[in-house]
């Protein structure tokens, strides 16, 4: 808002000697602003909306299919969930806000925002729902979930392709690693890839929300670093720029303001976690998760660096591949030798440490140090390549 505002009126502006307004239009000044803003937001409402919680009884039953870990998590039973409105409130108040809102690929993101959102928010109120009235954590089905996730997934990809399809680098898939494998994609291909991409991260940050303060510091990592690689991308070297040939990163012209997005959840994450860190006041639900899991996963495709979003995101990769291999691993014995044997003691991949007898803090802090190395292990590709 502030953007097109301090655009429409530039030259009533500089007339007032109020032209120090522009810095509204820079990207740099929009994306610090954001990260503060999102940050302030949600110091501001966490308190009121956790009492808001609270009243209405919307809180975690913290059960699982073991014994051993309902045991160790019983002190987390009562504690208020869907604090996601929180973070999603606070994302799209700060875009609304700075961000240029003319922008297709903001308008796309806050999409893909809200839409998750709606989507977790109906699957954590069926679950508190139902316990209240069986006891059951059941929501939305897998297959209703992944219906919704799918659906996005394909409209989200079919309008971005179609929005760059003249432009090469928009619809190019770029290695890590590899300067010369660089493969362009067809309007299917995109499609698929892209869609993978949004459902997967979706359900990966979804599944490592399981110990206080995980999830929100690992997307914290990870949409600093795709803040970083969007400014590069889309505001600081122009396509024509020598330097731009020398790190091999595509031009993706309107990409820098992904920057803002980023900033503005890299914000609202650091400030959930004043309520989430152990012992957590607040739990974001998939109603925080979903939505930032799909919004990391549009970023990463509008910036072409999708899979550059598998190192960066490693640990939301793992938690999923753990779940995966687990499932499968004992679909298989169970088939083959009668009886269903597992990988792990338990996933997802935090629970299987917990079960090692690693504190929850313990889990919590080691993986925020390998997805921090993980990220900068990202950024040196760059330059690797």
């Amino acid at each position: 808002m502030l953007y097109l505002l301090v655009n429409a009126y530039r030259d009533q502006l500089e007339a007032a000697n109020l032209g120090f307004l522009r810095v509204f239009t820079f990207v740099t000044f929009q994306a610090t602003a954001a990260m503060l803003l999102a940050f302030v937001i949600v110091l501001a409402a966490g308190g009121r909306v956790i009492a808001w919680l609270r009243r209405q009884k919307i809180g975690d039953l913290a059960q699982f299919d073991d014994a051993k870990m309902n045991s160790i998590m019983v002190g987390k039973a009562g504690t208020p969930t869907m604090g996601g409105v929180l973070i999603i409130t606070a994302i799209a108040l700060t875009v609304l806000l700075l961000a240029n809102l003319a922008n297709f690929y903001v308008q796309m993101a806050l999409v893909c925002l809200v839409w998750l959102g709606c989507v977790g928010a109906i699957d954590d109120w069926l679950k508190l729902t139902k316990a209240h009235r069986s006891g059951t954590r059941d929501g939305l089905t897998k297959a209703e979930k992944l219906l919704f996730q799918f659906g996005l997934g394909v409209v989200l990809s079919y309008f971005t392709y179609q929005y760059g399809r003249d432009l090469e680098p928009n619809h190019t898939l770029y290695f890590p690693f590899f300067k010369q494998l660089q493969v362009p994609l067809n309007l299917a291909a995109f499609v698929v890839i892209s869609t993978v991409i949004i459902v997967y991260s979706s359900n990966a940050v979804n599944l490592t929300d399981g110990l206080d303060g995980l999830a929100a510091g690992c997307v914290g990592i990870v949409s600093f670093t795709l803040l970083i690689l969007a400014l590069i991308i889309g505001a600081l070297l122009p396509h024509n720029d020598p330097v731009l040939n020398v790190l091999l990163l595509p031009y993706i012209k309107g990409s820098d303001q992904m920057a803002v997005l980023a900033a503005a959840m890299t914000g609202a994450c650091l400030g959930f976690l004043w309520f989430n860190c152990n012992p957590a006041r607040v739990f974001m639900g998939d109603t925080g998760s979903l939505a930032l899991g799909g919004l990391v996963g549009y970023i990463a495709i509008v910036i072409r660096q999708e899979l550059l979003l598998l190192i960066i995101g490693g640990i939301f990769v793992a938690e999923a591949a753990s779940v995966m291999l687990q499932v499968g691993y004992f679909k298989y014995t169970r088939r083959r030798f009668g009886e269903g044997r597992r990988i792990f003691l338990m996933s997802p991949l935090h629970h299987h440490f917990q079960r090692k007898g690693w504190t929850e803090t313990q889990v919590v802090v080691r993986f925020w140090c390998i997805g921090a190395m993980l990220a900068v292990m990202a950024l040196v590709t760059v330059k690797l390549r």
